[in-house]
């Protein structure tokens, strides 16, 4: 990607969270730690949703989607920040930021798109209990699943494509832990008001509408169980609570760092790493201990193991 510009710049240099060595040491080991909690986590939310047939539901085909996507989205950047806490020349090549560039933001539209079809299936279950699992087909599903990774792939492929073929002859130091998009269109030699006014409303449009589409979504849901029974309001409201928790925690921090105009350093930095750290961090926490039917399955899970190993 953008063999041109390598002659001018081969690789960028990333500033990082901070410039103390023994603060860096501190966040290595944190970093390290909450890394190896969110992909195991979200590994055993996917096992669990595979093998456990009480789960084999739209529902939890689709959360199981949403673990994989979070694995992959702070696989993207911590494994990087986590070394370069030890690195005193915190560099990447020109390759790997325009891989950073495209699947941040593949990433990032996949799982708005993702989060509105989980919306959506809640609005079908909520709103039209009888015809859900007609409206929810495995068919339906995976063409959901299927066309948030298209638009998040054209998404991000629009956006890569402009930003690998503009001019880098100037700084390259990139004043965050991973080539954030942003910053690293502001590296270009040129006049950027076109290029940033198209990207904004790219990224914008994604985000907006989505966003848009999930008040419309919960607000009907709101709507109905105002009408339902007690006991169906409040298994609905718990359901849709971790729902929209996962959604603000997700959304916040996306609207501030890539559609919001103003920017300030510290404050983008925390939320990059909000983002990629603690919301798939925070996921699995979110829909495990809120969730009965999963709570049930770690059970299983469990005494499936014990049983295992006391036949052998």
């Amino acid at each position: 990607m953008g063999g041109g510009n390598q002659s001018a710049v081969s690789e960028f240099v990333l500033m990082g969270l901070c410039h103390s060595w023994n603060t860096q040491i501190l966040l290595f080991v944190i970093f390290l730690v909450l890394y190896l909690i969110i992909v195991p986590g979200n590994i055993v939310i996917v096992t669990l949703i595979i093998t456990d047939p009480h789960l084999h539901s739209p529902m939890y085909f689709l959360l199981a989607n949403l673990s994989f996507v979070d694995m992959w989205l702070s696989s993207i950047t911590t494994p990087k920040m986590i070394v370069d806490f030890l690195r005193e020349n915190k560099t990447i090549s020109f390759n790997g930021c325009m891989s950073q560039v495209f699947l941040a933001q593949l990433i990032a539209a996949l799982e708005m798109v993702l989060l509105v079809v989980m919306a959506y299936d809640r609005y079908v279950a909520i709103c039209k209990p009888l015809h859900y699992f007609t409206i929810m087909s495995l068919q339906r599903c995976i063409g959901l699943v299927v066309t948030a990774w298209t638009i998040g792939f054209v998404h991000a492929l629009s956006q890569v494509v402009v930003i690998a073929q503009l001019p880098f002859c100037g700084p390259r130091e990139v004043d965050s832990f991973f080539c954030d998009r942003p910053l690293v269109v502001k590296l270009a030699c040129m006049d950027l008001y076109n290029i940033e006014t198209f990207m904004s409303i790219n990224c914008g449009f994604v985000a907006i509408t989505s966003f848009v589409m999930l008040l419309i979504s919960y607000t009907h849901i709101l709507l109905t169980v105002c009408k339902s029974s007690k006991t169906g309001a409040s298994k609905a409201l718990s359901t849709c609570s971790a729902h929209i928790t996962v959604v603000v925690l997700f959304f916040g921090p996306c609207i501030f760092l890539y559609v919001w105009p103003l920017s300030i350093t510290w404050m983008d930095k925390f939320l990059a790493v909000f983002y990629s750290v603690f919301t798939p961090l925070l996921n699995p926490a979110i829909y495990t201990l809120r969730n009965k039917e999963m709570k049930n399955a770690m059970k299983r899970f469990g005494n499936y193991r014990i049983d295992c190993k006391r036949n052998t």
